[in-house]
């Protein structure tokens, strides 16, 4: 079994690491994470971003992001000197022989990634780059993306000789420092030797202590990001189908997939029947797969099916509640436990959540909602009629059903006596299945789950 490296401040091992100087355009998600769990490897490392409220937080020790571990992680680097924050894209020019671009890409009405924020960084970092510089791509790109940001650096800069490389990142939310410094694999997709060798000298602190490495060429690495959210994807749409075909013949999907799983060519992950997939990576990444494939004359049907099933699912959940008040939710107070799409991170985007709720409240329903971590962001997503609740308690109280949407740890705790005894009705609809049907039924709860009787 190979060794994997853990990235934790105490734990580096710097003795195995030449450092290298990087400069991350981008302080989101991906970059802030990269960029925190680069500079703990021993790199030096400065995070540019355009928003000067963000640069000035994080300069302040605030981490502007949701994610377990990496405030902490952050001011570590922070105080060591090995990580820093900027506006200004002339700290490019400061020594970095490597630039990672780490802009959003964000889904376009049709689908396809939209390259704005990319190209305009390799503009404004044109100027200050230096021969040899590499220039390394952590945002989740179009195929032949790394070419066009080729050919665009040559007609910037003719003088001088960068290579473009693709370094796809695979970070769950609520699990990103894990995955960083514990990775299935690393991905490097390269087109010269000098790219080659600067990304395997990027991470050899972690190559050392077992971590793979694939080498591959740009084109594909682009290619495998999307390939592996597409194919998670997919698991998570074929579990959600398999739990619609329980509830009819009378099986058990948690069964289901603990069965199926400890198969070695399936695996148990993504197993987990639910409300359907959301965040930022699913959705777009198998539209934009489904784009390239259109685009060069091909289609995906698998994935387009998926796409579809999945965003029905979402809506057609809701019907679980309205049949659980037998029919009709009008004028009935919903309380809606968890709004981001999954635990550990507040991101709403494509969250179950949102659709549910807007279904609920088409039909007629008052809804109340509690999540731990993602209501400032559901304030702006919903709409206004929607209330919110500080506890779980708070949330059930007076309610006629409680609906849990989001796998948090904290909703395995719930006293379910004493949410009982707050609500108008004891209806629970537990859409992660977080809950034994027996046990929660013993105490007097209607209840209803997914795939399960």
């Amino acid at each position: 079994m190979l060794m994997k490296t853990n990235l934790l401040p105490d734990r580096i091992l710097l003795s195995e690491q030449r450092s290298l100087t990087v400069s991350i355009i981008g302080a989101g998600y991906v970059g802030l994470v990269s960029g925190a769990c680069l500079a703990a490897l021993g790199h030096d490392v400065v995070c540019i971003d355009s928003s000067p409220e963000r640069v000035a937080e994080l300069n302040c020790g605030r981490v502007p992001i949701f994610e377990p571990g990496l405030d902490e992680l952050v001011r570590a680097n922070v105080a060591a000197g090995r990580l820093s924050f900027s506006t200004e894209v002339a700290h490019v020019a400061s020594g970095p022989r490597m630039v990672m671009l780490a802009v959003g890409t964000p889904s376009r009405c049709d689908g396809r990634a939209a390259l704005d924020q990319l190209l305009a960084a390799v503009r404004d970092i044109s100027p200050t780059l230096c021969e040899g510089t590499v220039i390394v791509t952590k945002s989740t790109v179009p195929i032949g993306t790394g070419d066009q940001i080729a050919a665009l650096l040559q007609q910037l800069r003719p003088d001088i000789a960068v290579s473009v490389a693709s370094n796809p990142e695979f970070l769950r939310e609520g699990f990103a420092i894990e995955d960083f410094s514990n990775p299935d694999r690393i991905i490097i997709g390269v087109e010269d030797e000098v790219a080659k060798e600067a990304l395997m000298r990027l991470y050899e602190g972690m190559t050392r202590g077992g971590a793979p490495l694939l080498v591959m060429n740009r084109r594909t690495a682009e290619l495998t990001k999307y390939v592996a959210n597409s194919f998670l994807a997919v698991k998570v749409g074929f579990i959600n189908e398999i739990a619609d075909l329980c509830e009819k013949v009378g099986a058990n999907v948690d069964e289901v997939a603990f069965g199926i799983g400890y198969d070695h060519r399936i695996g148990p992950t993504f197993l987990n029947a639910g409300p359907g997939f959301g965040g930022s990576c699913f959705p777009k990444d198998c539209r934009a797969l489904i784009n390239t494939a259109n685009d060069h004359g091909g289609t995906l049907p698998i994935i387009e099916q998926v796409i579809h099933a999945n965003d029905a699912r979402k809506h057609n959940i809701a019907r679980k509640v309205q049949a659980q008040l037998g029919g009709s939710v009008r004028g009935a107070t919903i309380a809606i436990l968890g709004l981001a799409f999954k635990a550990n991170t507040d991101d709403m985007r494509e969250s179950p959540a949102v659709d549910i709720i807007n279904a609920l409240e088409y039909w007629g329903a008052n809804i109340r909602a509690y999540d731990p971590a993602a209501i400032v962001h559901a304030r702006r997503l919903l709409a206004p009629t929607v209330t919110y609740a500080d506890t779980v308690y708070d949330c059930a109280c007076g309610a006629d059903a409680a609906v849990i949407v989001t796998d948090w740890p904290e909703f395995k705790a719930i006293d379910l006596k004493r949410m009982q005894s707050v609500m108008r009705r004891p209806n629970l609809v537990d859409l992660r299945n977080v809950f034994q049907p027996q046990k929660v039924r013993e105490l007097g709860f209607v209840y209803d789950s997914v795939g399960r009787l």
